[in-house]
């Protein structure tokens, strides 16, 4: 019996001691997993607090100078002065992404003829390397027409612009790389013109094999080489990019433009004048009406004496009766009056020195009395910089067409084309397309007194209401380039056009 409870007193110990031992374990057991979840949450609450720290920290550098300035914070890590000196910078553009491209050789160009039409061959030029694959060297432009500029690419365009703005599509050099421009200098590349208004075929399987072969082409013409239609989508918006986003003037040339489009503004709506009534223009196209016999000998003189003007025998009366030739000063005072122009508006006259002077711009001064020029807007100083340079001198008036309320040229030329699509391009502003053939013969009509005032206004309102600039489709004629509609006089297919067909006859 004493066994027995000896024994039982000695198993009630060892339980006793059994649970002790196990409420110490749990008790051990709880604060570890105490201590743990303690550490875990300082470790979770550390990690966000510096996630939360970074993020802040990446905030105050890219909205710290606008929404933080001025506060006594982190974010400010300069003073005020110099804040505000960085926010006077102007403001970096995010470069397009460089496309690469396997290069297949290297194709330099030489432009020809004046600023417009020089524009608009870059334009063709940089579309197709781009679809050749090839890398373009900075064009050169044209110093031996008849205005004798010596303006180099980077003296009427930034070129820095030109060539970063189109990274993403083709790749454009200021210079040969050393070895292969030592190989131009011996001589060793090809040299030819390209044929005029060809497709992309025409480069892609005449003109890239001679790149592939030669390593260097040389095109020596560029005026015209692609065509007005018939062309890809692709291609055609890639001439709109070049000529509305890659090709920006100088910021010299841009700010004068910007001092010019004030000046006028300040007084009010104007009108901008193409009067391509110049020397050049009247000896190139033979027509000499309203000159006297001395000025009409001048002018042939001055055809004769260069060689690339062709046409020699020209009838000036004919030539004008077909709509080929540039209105006269006398003409085009006759024509904005009856348009209804008010008199009292600014013309800006849009051109180099007037042939015939004070003499033949009286008709026009008479009427309209506000007629200004660049050269009695701006101090002579101002000017300095693009005296004698005629490709300069074109980039201003092209600026101050963009930005006028009206732009009348008086002749079919490549600046009255190119600023008339550059209009279009900007939201159809006001252009008024003269038809020179219509109006010559109703000039003379009403000169003659076959017509009263009133008919010949009504007529002539009448006639150019629908040749406003308004969205239209171009006029395709195949086989016939010259005569239809040029494409960058109204590039539809970068436009916002009404829904109608194309047009072919």
């Amino acid at each position: 019996m004493c066994k027995m409870e000896k024994f039982l007193y000695h198993r009630k110990l060892w339980e006793m001691k059994v649970r002790l031992l196990g409420e110490s374990k749990l008790k051990n057991s709880l604060v570890s997993r105490s201590r743990m979840s303690l550490w875990m949450i300082r470790a979770v609450t550390v990690l966000l607090l510096w996630s939360c720290f970074v993020h802040l920290m990446a905030l105050g550098e890219m909205w710290g100078p606008r929404l933080f300035q001025g506060w006594p914070s982190c974010f400010n890590h300069h003073d005020n002065s110099i804040a505000s000196e960085m926010n006077s910078l102007p403001m970096k553009i995010a470069l397009p992404p460089k496309r690469l491209y396997q290069n297949n050789g290297y194709l330099m160009v030489s432009c020809n003829g004046g600023l417009n039409q020089m524009r608009a061959a870059i334009c063709d030029m940089v579309t197709v390397a781009r679809f050749m694959n090839v890398t373009l060297i900075v064009p050169e432009l044209d110093k031996t027409s008849f205005w004798n500029d010596p303006s180099e690419f980077k003296d009427i365009f930034d070129v820095d612009h030109f060539i970063s703005s189109l990274r993403d599509e083709v790749r454009i050099l200021k210079e040969l790389p050393p070895r292969l421009k030592k190989r131009v200098e011996l001589g060793m590349y090809h040299e030819m013109p390209p044929i005029s208004w060809s497709n992309m075929s025409y480069y892609q399987n005449q003109i890239l094999p001679l790149v592939k072969k030669h390593k260097v082409l040389h095109l020596n013409k560029t005026d015209t080489r692609l065509a007005n239609n018939g062309l890809p989508v692709e291609v055609q918006k890639l001439r709109c990019r070049v000529n509305f986003n890659g090709l920006k003037f100088t910021p010299q040339i841009e700010e004068l433009g910007r001092r010019v489009v004030n000046i006028l503004r300040e007084k009010g709506p104007f009108l901008v004048l193409h009067l391509r009534y110049e020397m050049d223009m009247l000896a190139f196209s033979g027509c000499s009406h309203g000159c006297n016999p001395e000025e009409e000998e001048e002018l042939t003189r001055m055809r004769y004496a260069y060689p690339w003007w062709k046409e020699k025998v020209i009838n000036s009366e004919l030539k004008r009766k077909e709509g080929l030739c540039p209105l006269t000063p006398e003409e085009t005072a006759l024509t904005l009056t009856a348009l209804g122009i008010d008199r009292n508006v600014q013309i800006y006259i849009a051109a180099g020195e007037i042939y015939g002077g004070q003499r033949r711009m009286k008709a026009l001064t008479d009427a309209f009395p506000n007629v200004v020029r660049k050269e009695t807007l701006l101090a002579s100083s101002d000017l300095d910089f693009c005296r004698n340079h005629s490709s300069q001198m074109a980039a201003l008036d092209y600026l101050v067409a963009l930005e006028s309320d009206i732009f009348v040229p008086t002749n079919d030329g490549n600046m009255a084309r190119v600023v008339e699509g550059h209009r279009r391009f900007l939201g159809f502003k006001k252009t008024i397309q003269l038809n020179r053939r219509f109006l010559v013969k109703l000039i003379d009509e009403y000169t003659e007194r076959l017509l009263t005032w009133d008919v010949f206004s009504s007529t002539v309102k009448a006639f150019h209401s629908p040749r406003m600039g308004s969205p239209k489709r171009r006029l395709v004629i195949p086989n016939r380039p010259k005569e239809e509609d040029y494409f960058y006089a109204n590039p539809q297919e970068c436009l916002q056009l009404l829904d109608e067909p194309v047009r072919v006859i």
